[in-house]
């Protein structure tokens, strides 16, 4: 495979790789950082032969770069079985420094406004698809698009029960009494967690692997918290730039949080359905 890899990437680039070093992250591929022979560094991310395909990676890095100042990795070369970008020195140690610009930067990324919630075509999380379709409505999106779409496909999976499902499917037809529509759709980067952001210096170098469409940004900031990325420094310093309206902390998060539960859940099962179903609970379903 490393050889069939090496002339690919001598075919796109013009230059011969001399060096394959396994990346740790690859969710939908193997990620390689491949040395070249001017001694320059690229990322390779290689399909794993599951029927995903890369090329909605490379959209989206491309999409932010041309639609946002929100520090990316620069698309090489993009196809369905192989993505090529710019290496970005960093790691995944989000000290307080990192925090305060990781708010700063998504604060602006939250300002560009979209004509409908949704995107213009379909994306990915995690590997498995991520509906696009433009809609006037946040919360009928977030109903539609994310929470129904994803429980259905966790239980077309058998990861989901058919109880569990049920009871998203009634919560989900009462989520005006919690969330409110946005002055307009945001674009979101859609996959905050630690390992899709690299820093170095007390300062964010790059966000990777993004799921992105137009959406309320209070789903980002709910995200950010499922797995502890971000935390008060973050909190404190984009509430600054962008007050977050009373109930989030209380109430909206943990609804919003509903949908990366449900991508676990159809990912992994396990003990992702137990928390899907301690936020029905909570919220009397």
């Amino acid at each position: 495979m490393v050889e069939l890899l090496r002339a690919e990437i001598q075919a796109v680039l013009g230059s011969t790789p001399q060096q394959f070093i396994p990346l740790s992250g690859g969710c939908i591929g193997e990620v390689f950082r491949v040395r070249l022979a001017d001694g320059s560094s690229i990322v390779a991310k290689v399909a794993d032969g599951s029927g995903v395909k890369l090329d909605p990676e490379g959209y989206m890095l491309r999409y932010l770069a041309q639609h946002s100042r929100l520090p990316v990795p620069k698309v090489l070369h993009s196809s369905d079985n192989l993505l090529l970008m710019e290496f970005i020195e960093g790691d995944s140690n989000l000290g307080e420094g990192v925090q305060c610009h990781a708010a700063e930067l998504l604060a602006e990324l939250h300002t560009i406004k979209g004509t409908a919630f949704g995107l213009e075509r379909d994306t990915l999380i995690g590997g498995l698809h991520q509906p696009n379709p433009q809609m006037d409505s946040w919360i009928a999106f977030f109903r539609e698009q994310r929470l129904l779409y994803m429980a259905r496909e966790a239980k077309r999976a058998g990861q989901l029960p058919q109880a569990v499902l049920e009871r998203v499917e009634k919560f989900s037809q009462q989520l005006e009494r919690w969330l409110h529509e946005p002055e307009y759709p945001a674009l979101i980067h859609g996959d905050m967690w630690t390992t899709n952001i690299l820093a170095r210096d007390e300062r964010v170098t790059g966000f990777l692997d993004p799921a992105i469409y137009y959406a309320h940004p209070e789903i980002e900031l709910a995200f950010s918290t499922l797995f502890n990325t971000f935390g008060y420094p973050f909190f404190e310093r984009y509430q600054h730039l962008r007050p977050i309206a009373p109930g989030f902390f209380e109430e909206r998060r943990d609804i919003y949080n509903l949908y990366p539960l449900l991508v676990h859940v159809r990912l992994f099962g396990g003990g992702y359905v137990s928390g899907v179903s301690r936020t029905l609970t909570r919220f009397g379903f």
